[in-house]
Formats: C-alpha cells, sequence, structure tokens
C-alpha cells in the first residue's frame, strides 16, 4: 500500500512527499523549507535511519514504522508556533481512534486507551506509542515550521526511561500508510482549529480533556532539578503548572515527565 493524503488534507491544498527510506523527514522538510517550498507539505516514510527526538535522543523508525513530518512557513512568533504542538497530539490521538475502531468493536476491553502526555508523547495506556518534535527556523518568507510525528507501528524500542509500546504489540493490526492517511485529514482538522494560535484557547480545552495524568502526583525533571507536587493544569502558552506542597502553582515550559509512582519516587530529589 502507498502513502496517500486524505480528502480533508487534499481539500486543504497540502502536498506529499513520500520515501522509501530517509535519515529525517524533519531534515528533508527544513532543506525543502530553505529551498523555498512553503508547504503545506508532508514527508513520509515507513523507514526512518537518523531520526532525532527532543533532546537530541534518537528516534529511529525501523521497517514498518510510521516517521512523518508537515511543514508549513508561517508569519509567526515562535512563542505562537510553539503551542502547535498541542494540536498535534490531538491530531494524532483522533487518527488512532479512527483506525482502532474496529478493533474496540470487537473487543472493547482490549485496547488500551490512548492519552496524550505533556509536552508531546502520545500514550497507548501508560506505554510511550508516539512522540512529537517541532522544530522552527527563520527563513526568507516567514518561520519555517516543522512538526515530526514519530508512531511505533510494528516495533517499538526497549531500555527507554519511559516504557514504550507499539502497534502491534497492543493488537491492533494497523500499517503505517493507513494511520497516515487518517492522520493527515486529522492534522487538517486541528490545523484549522488551532487557526495560527488564534484557536489554542480551545485546543487546550480539547488537550487538557486527553491528558495524561491531570490532577495525578507528577514529577518534572529539567537538568539537575525536580519539580514534584500535583499536575493542575497548562497554562495559555503551553506550559505545565504544577501544583506543590507548599501552595506554589509552578509553570514549567520545559522537562521530562514522570506520573504516580515513578513521580512520588522522585519526590525529594
Amino acid at each position: 500500500m502507498a502513502f496517500a493524503l486524505g480528502p480533508r488534507a487534499l481539500a486543504a491544498g497540502t502536498q506529499l512527499a513520500a520515501f522509501d527510506s530517509t535519515g529525517s523527514t524533519n531534515i528533508e522538510a527544513m532543506d525543502r523549507a530553505r529551498a523555498g517550498e512553503r508547504g503545506p507539505m508532508w514527508f513520509v516514510t515507513t523507514e526512518q535511519t537518523a531520526g532525532r527526538g527532543r533532546r537530541h535522543r534518537p528516534w529511529i523508525a525501523p521497517r514498518g514504522n510510521l516517521a512523518s513530518s508537515i511543514l508549513e512557513v508561517m508569519d509567526l512568533a515562535p512563542a505562537q508556533a510553539a503551542t502547535l504542538g498541542f494540536a498535534a497530539g490531538l491530531a494524532l490521538e483522533a487518527a488512532l481512534q479512527r483506525v482502532s475502531v474496529e478493533a474496540r468493536m470487537r473487543a472493547p476491553d482490549a485496547v488500551p486507551e490512548f492519552r496524550l502526555k505533556w509536552p508531546n508523547d502520545v500514550l497507548a495506556g501508560k506505554a510511550k506509542l508516539s512522540g512529537i518534535l517541532l522544530e522552527a527556523e527563520a527563513v526568507p518568507s516567514g518561520l519555517a515550521v516543522v512538526v515530526g510525528i514519530g508512531t511505533n507501528v510494528v516495533a517499538h524500542p526497549e531500555d527507554t526511561p519511559y516504557p514504550a509500546t507499539s502497534l502491534r504489540k497492543i493488537g491492533l493490526d494497523v500499517d503505517a500508510e493507513g494511520l497516515f492517511t487518517a492522520l493527515s485529514d486529522a492534522w487538517a482538522e486541528y490545523r484549522a482549529i488551532w487557526d495560527n494560535g488564534r484557536g489554542f484557547g480551545a485546543i487546550r480545552t480539547k488537550w487538557l480533556d486527553r491528558a495524561a495524568g491531570l490532577g495525578e502526583p507528577v514529577s518534572v525533571q529539567a537538568g539537575h532539578s525536580t519539580v514534584s507536587g500535583i499536575f493542575d493544569t497548562i497554562d495559555d502558552a503551553g506550559c505545565l503548572i504544577v501544583a506543590t506542597a507548599d501552595g506554589r502553582h509552578m509553570p514549567i515550559s520545559a522537562g521530562d515527565v514522570h506520573f504516580g509512582s515513578a513521580a512520588s519516587a522522585r519526590t525529594g530529589q
């Protein structure tokens, strides 16, 4: 099966560049932006050999997994563009819901629930299924924004700091091409709601409805410091708000998040 855009994505004027294999779909997208491409344009493959996640961690997609990046050049400040990552999480969660409908009908309790983990992961149950990396660079025509979305379809990494899983492991018979078509349509839907940041209020509300760990113990590690408390909300800039034991509400702009017993174990570090 070949990669194809969904009808909603096609109606939005989205383009597609598909690769049998590539080093990084994010790099392919940014290189195209530097050459003058404005998008919106998807770059996709089922085999990525030199991808990266947050904090320059490697993100390798073995054959059969989905590596995808969407490029768009915008007339926006970087801080506004950064909130697009929350729309990306919602789009992927919606796509996963769509491709798992039949499996849930056959066995409603067999497929774990999909939830969004701040700032940019999608979980299946309590394991990481997908990661999102947003990158931006000024080009002559505006701000080139690339949102990379990597999803474990047939395989997942082992020995990771946060448990990982794949669609195959949770019992979903879905291929990368089918998931991408659903994702391209869901992206067009949530990109329109986001509306260059003007609709982030609506995105924030929808994201919180699907958030993992909301109202539960949380520990956020940034560098050598750790903030622990209760995951209270996210603010209008997308920062995680942690309610600490001493009554403060601390905004966190970046860090590694751990919930529940993992969070409790880290308290006091």
